[in-house]
């Protein structure tokens, strides 16, 4: 396996490297030990000999540590591979709860983030940029064309392993700061203008004040009247900095948040530009990494240095000397000269990070499921025809696969079954399947064919507090967005668990059949499971463009058996008031 074999060379390059630094902390302690010998047996001047090597030593020493970290970070770049391979990786990635919406169609039904999600399975982008790109596609249906064009830049990286562990290496061992909303409306609004008799004249100022300063400390003849000149400049300074005060606050502060690790997103630019692809999508987000022949990263690092200036207002030498040199106005010259300039393609270079890092992800989970195809996209739709469907969040070898075939002709299949026999796994594993083909990513199946689809999903509901609403309140305005997502550009799949379990048999078997033959009469096809008989015969209604199919238990020395197998036809028997009896009770 190709990850067990990296991982035991990126173990045997650590223990060198803990060998090396372990040695050099040695000789660097010998070389203080002899310092203080030769400080004490020679002339002061033998010290030089000492001091050089030391500072050798020392950055030595920092590159090997740096090299140490690189290989920490690889080693567990791999096991987290291993551990992804072995079902382990639960709890150890990014979750992505901040993209889950209560409100949304599908996501909370079909464990798309959160922790053991289909987010912290897949995603390994390390800017936050990319981080969204990829959950704005697990959460909107795509095109014809632009899933097709995902494919192939998917199937293109699959293989380029050593992409995604450079990717893995670079910043610090956390996710990046970056707000990509936020760094894009920064850059993209209008600059703040400066004439250039003003920054003309902050460059004098400034360049009087070092000059003053210079002679302050090394002309001793002349100190009162360079002490007298340092305070006419003072003077003048503060009458310039109390004329742009505003404007430099203004500038300064609107970069303080979206500025933020700009070196990661750097150093991730830098690596995509080394790059050369051949599938369209990715030969045009590599293209619009370069704006007038001058790379993004170099760009960005520019603006990264800038930044980190600003940042060194802090520091005690700064407020003492800063305010001769009009340090702030400075900066805020070059931040808005930057922004002028460069500001405009920053949202674009986002866009191609996010994209390039999204698609990564899915070629790193396409390289780690080799046997996973790419769903076949037809034009003619509704259509889902799934061949050994399995849940990709399961291990695979717990996994029962089950096929799953709807088309115009066959709009609507009635899941029937007791509780915990599959009939929601069924229903999670067609949306998590759909959600993946329509990313562009691998589907976890024999083969699927299908065409674009909406997906509407009503499995997970539950009533709020806050809200102050019931289940079945939550329920049927969950039916009402559903039905109205039938009316888009995609044809709806929609997938309803226990439909209206939160009302009377009755009224429950009027509402539910409605709601059925509304959605099937608008184009949409679907899975509806139920334990309820009495919904069963929604599909009589429906025939021939609808069907039943079942799961069946049985009960074994006061135990339920499941072989999560879908058959055809209604499920025909009940074992719950045997396994009720076997627990204890008296019914």
């Amino acid at each position: 396996m190709v990850y067990a074999k990296r991982l035991a060379e990126r173990q045997e390059a650590l223990q060198a490297l803990e060998m090396k630094h372990r040695s050099l902390g040695n000789f660097r302690l010998i070389v203080v030990a002899a310092g203080a010998l030769i400080s004490w047996l020679l002339p002061w001047w033998c010290l030089v000999f000492p001091v050089i090597a030391f500072i050798a030593l020392l950055a030595w020493h920092q590159r090997v540590l740096e090299s140490r970290r690189l290989a920490e970070r690889a080693v567990d770049f791999y096991q987290r591979g291993i551990d992804r391979l072995e079902d382990r990786w639960m709890g150890r990635g990014e979750t992505g709860d901040r993209f889950l919406d209560p409100h949304h169609p599908y996501a909370g039904d079909l464990d798309l983030f959160g922790r053991g999600s289909l987010f912290e399975l897949i995603s390994t982008a390390r800017t936050r940029a990319g981080e969204a790109t990829l959950a704005s596609w697990l959460l909107t249906s795509a095109s014809l064309n632009e899933i097709e064009s995902r494919q192939q830049a998917v199937a293109e990286l699959r293989d380029r392993l050593d992409l995604r562990e450079d990717l893995a290496l670079l910043g610090e061992n956390f996710r990046s700061g970056v707000h990509p909303e936020e760094l894009a409306a920064w850059a993209a609004a209008p600059p703040l203008q400066f004439s250039a008799f003003t920054r003309v004249t902050a460059l004098l100022l400034a360049a009087v004040g070092l000059a003053l300063l210079y002679a302050l400390f090394g002309v001793r003849e002349a100190q009162p009247f360079i002490r007298s000149a340092i305070i006419v400049l003072a003077l003048i300074e503060a009458a310039f900095v109390f004329r742009f005060r505003r404007i430099v606050r203004q500038s300064l502060g609107a970069v303080e948040h979206p500025g933020h690790d700009l070196a990661l997103l750097s150093q991730v630019l830098h690596r995509l530009e080394a790059e050369q692809f051949s599938s369209p999508r990715l030969s045009q987000l590599r293209a619009a990494l370069n704006v007038a022949g001058q790379p993004a990263s170099r760009r960005i690092s520019r603006l990264n240095r800038i930044v980190e200036l600003v940042d060194s207002r802090d520091n005690f030498f700064v407020r003492l000397f800063g305010p001769l040199l009009l340090w702030s106005t400075q900066l805020t010259f070059a931040l808005e000269g930057w922004r002028r300039v460069s500001g405009p393609s920053v949202p674009q270079w986002l866009r191609a990070v996010g994209e390039i890092e999204a698609l990564s992800a899915l070629a790193g989970y396409a390289y780690e499921h080799p046997n996973d195809p790419f769903a076949k996209f037809t034009g003619n739709g509704p259509e889902f025809r799934g061949d050994g469907l399995a849940h990709p969040l399961l291990p695979e070898s717990r996994c029962v696969r089950n096929s799953v075939s709807l088309s115009p002709d066959l709009r609507l299949l009635v899941v029937s079954g007791s509780n915990m026999s599959g009939k929601s796994t069924l229903l999670r594993t067609v949306g998590v399947n759909a959600v993946l083909a329509m990313a562009g990513a691998p589907v976890r199946a024999n083969c699927l064919s299908m065409s674009p689809l909406t997906v509407g999903a009503s499995m997970r509901i539950t009533d709020s507090l806050q809200d102050g609403s019931s289940r079945f309140y939550a329920e049927i305005m969950r039916l009402r967005s559903i039905v109205d997502l039938a009316g888009g550009a995609n044809p709806l799949l929609f997938l309803l668990d226990e439909l209206l379990a939160g009302t009377n048999s009755h009224d429950r078997r009027i509402g539910a059949e409605a709601v059925v033959n509304g959605l099937v009469h608008r184009g949409a096809i679907g899975l509806v499971t139920t334990h309820d008989l009495a919904l069963a015969h929604i599909a009589e209604s429906l025939a021939p463009r609808a069907g039943n199919v079942h799961f069946e238990d049985t009960l074994e020395d006061g135990k339920m058996r499941f072989d999560y197998r879908m058959r055809p036809g209604v499920v025909q028997k009940s074992n719950a008031l045997e396994l009720m009896r076997a627990v204890g009770l008296d019914v």
